[in-house]
């Protein structure tokens, strides 16, 4: 699933791989998928984003946005993207088709749920995407201590637990229950802990731990449960994920717990972050 450090990964690959591109095809909805999200008909797309060029692409939370001169091409979710060079075969099925000029192309498929948005700029009116670029970003200078305390006091302090903060109603958009995982054990922070419960010490350690691991899966790639533009896996290897096969804390030398909870597993050292 797409959170922030691979929205920051994306965008720049785009925008160093198909910038300047011009598109001479777009097929959108060839296989029909129940989870597959598109901005109105996507049997317009092709109308809509042929023979214009493309510019940058930008990272809002979660979400990735391709300039295509007076449109956007917006992508978040489980949507797997991937660049195919000139002359490399179209794949028999997915769910959106950009062809550009010089014949390299760039095919998205859905994996569980996933939305891709083409619209004019300024008319995609989804909420969460207005929120996306509206908040301000842990990979922003103005995510500073003072806004992660205002976004800590919007909330019912006793009724909010780690996990339900970082990964609930797009407070942070574009940190999910996956990259919430290695925050709160690099804070050492239990995800069930209430925030009413956290000393001051607590508050500090997961605002920095908010703001290096993100920066710091972005910048070696995204994570190693995710691949990029191109189908490679991300750089940052996950401590708290099913990536970690012996499931031992490399902290403690403990065993890392793993269970459901808010809707999504959650993994957690149970010495390191005792609740």
């Amino acid at each position: 699933m797409i959170e922030l450090p691979e929205s920051a990964v994306f965008a720049k690959q785009l925008t160093e791989t198909i910038k300047g591109k011009k598109i001479s095809k777009v097929v959108a909805g060839k296989s029909p998928h129940g989870f597959a999200f598109f901005c109105g008909d996507p049997q317009g797309y092709d109308a809509l984003l042929s023979a214009k060029t493309v510019g940058e692409t930008k990272a809002y939370g979660g979400h990735f946005e391709i300039e295509i001169e007076d449109c956007r091409l917006d992508f978040n979710d489980g949507i797997n993207l991937r660049f195919l060079q000139p002359g490399e075969k179209e794949p028999a099925k997915h769910q959106l088709y950009i062809l550009f000029d010089d014949g390299s192309a760039l095919v998205a498929k859905v994996q569980m749920y996933g939305a891709m948005s083409a619209f004019r700029a300024g008319e995609n009116q989804n909420p969460y995407y207005l929120v996306a670029r509206e908040k301000v970003s842990p990979l922003e200078e103005a995510f500073d201590v003072d806004y992660f305390r205002q976004l800590l006091a919007e909330v019912d302090q006793k009724k909010t637990s780690a996990k339900a903060f970082l990964a609930t109603q797009q407070r942070i958009p574009g940190v999910g229950n996956g990259v919430a995982q290695d925050i709160l054990w690099t804070a050492r922070i239990h995800p069930k802990k209430k925030l009413a419960d956290f000393t001051g010490q607590e508050i500090a350690e997961l605002y920095m731990a908010v703001k290096n691991i993100l920066a710091d899966m972005a910048e070696k790639g995204g994570r190693d449960t995710e691949k990029d533009l191109f189908g490679n896996p991300g750089g940052y290897q996950t401590v708290m994920s099913k990536n970690n096969k012996e499931m031992i804390c490399p902290a403690c030398g403990g065993a890392i717990k793993k269970e459901a909870y808010l809707g999504g597993n959650i993994y957690y050292c149970p010495v390191c972050q005792a609740l």
